[in-house]
């Protein structure tokens, strides 16, 4: 099968276009570009605000959003993961929810459940928490593996079954969930298929002097009011948006290329999945426009590929024991595959 052809709109960047002729999609145009590049750098000052830390981390949550996503925070407690996830979700005016997870958390106390009406003697259905656009989930690992699975529904098929019956959830939905180092009491290992359906994982570590020092300079005075950006509309459009953004089949070889080493690397014992690969072009192609370009750049693939692919990799025992990390394993893989415009 050939090749999709491309070729140059003036007015509205690139239009992908079939093998037969036919235009597969509308070719994304520059004012598109620019309300997202605008709409990213306004939740950057809202968030800051009341978050003090790497702005960084702030575009990572805009693209999981916008690439339809989950993200999975992990750090050690009091390093304000809960108040940048509360933040971010204010900034994008849906309903909010927010689950505490603990040990004896069942699933119906996520899903819901039918509670009996006395006026007349019926069963109504009780949402839960889940049934909202943003989900904070707090310690998801202190969840049991029962109420883990009712999350996992939840994340992989936008969905929820009730007492047999499969409810679908609001459109966007996104699981931003935070957990403490597993080295800590209390806490339940993530099963790999739970963690593979995040998109992302971030670790946020503590806050460097300068940063710790902007923290108590912030909370030393009234906090300013966080404002929203956007509504669930303009977050829907903005994805829509995102998926029309052109990638050259020389970065899809180049995504491609960068999976399967790490399922050759010595030192991985399970390499990232297909999905792996799906999930970075999706992000790639995010990113491209929430930084005001209508194509994906080299640079996209490679400043996701720690956050796309760190927790998508088990490292073998012997490398565990050398003490070898993921992180140190996605660099050499970066280094390993270079760019090639070739597809």
């Amino acid at each position: 099968m050939s090749e999709p052809s491309v070729s140059a709109d003036s007015t509205s960047g690139l239009t992908a276009t079939a093998p037969g002729g036919g235009q597969t999609a509308r070719p994304v145009e520059a004012g598109e570009v620019m309300r997202a590049a605008e709409v990213r750098q306004r939740i950057r000052a809202e968030i800051g605000k009341v978050y003090v830390g790497s702005p960084v981390t702030i575009d990572l949550l805009i693209v999981a959003l916008l690439a339809r996503g989950h993200v999975l925070l992990e750090g050690v407690p009091g390093i304000a993961k809960t108040t940048l996830v509360k933040t971010f979700a204010t900034t994008l005016g849906c309903d909010f929810s927010r689950i505490q997870f603990t040990p004896d958390l069942l699933p119906a106390d996520i899903t819901g459940t039918y509670v009996l009406n006395l006026k007349d003697n019926t069963f109504v259905l009780r949402k839960g928490p889940l049934f909202a656009n943003i989900v904070l989930g707090d310690e998801i690992n202190r969840a049991p593996a029962k109420t883990q699975s009712a999350l996992l529904e939840a994340m992989a098929e936008n969905q929820v079954t009730i007492e047999g019956e499969t409810l679908p959830l609001r459109q966007p939905f996104m699981v931003l969930a935070t957990q403490n180092p597993i080295e800590q009491e209390g806490v339940y290992l993530l099963p790999e298929a739970q963690v593979d359906r995040f998109l992302f994982k971030l670790v946020l570590g503590y806050p460097s002097l300068a940063e710790e020092r902007r923290v108590l300079m912030t909370y030393n005075q009234v906090i300013e009011a966080v404002n929203p950006v956007l509504n669930p509309a303009d977050i829907l459009e903005l994805s829509e948006a995102a998926e029309r953004i052109h990638i050259a089949p020389g970065i899809i070889d180049y995504i491609v290329r960068l999976v399967q080493r790490t399922r050759e690397h010595i030192a991985i014992h399970l390499g990232a999945s297909p999905r792996a690969s799906l999930a970075l072009m999706r992000c790639a192609k995010t990113r491209a426009l929430i930084h005001g370009r209508t194509h994906v750049l080299p640079d996209d693939v490679r400043s996701l590929v720690p956050s796309v692919l760190n927790h998508r990799m088990i490292l073998t025992p012997e490398a565990e024991l050398d003490l070898v990390s993921v992180d140190e394993v996605v660099e050499e893989c970066l280094a390993d595959v270079p760019y090639s415009e070739e597809a």
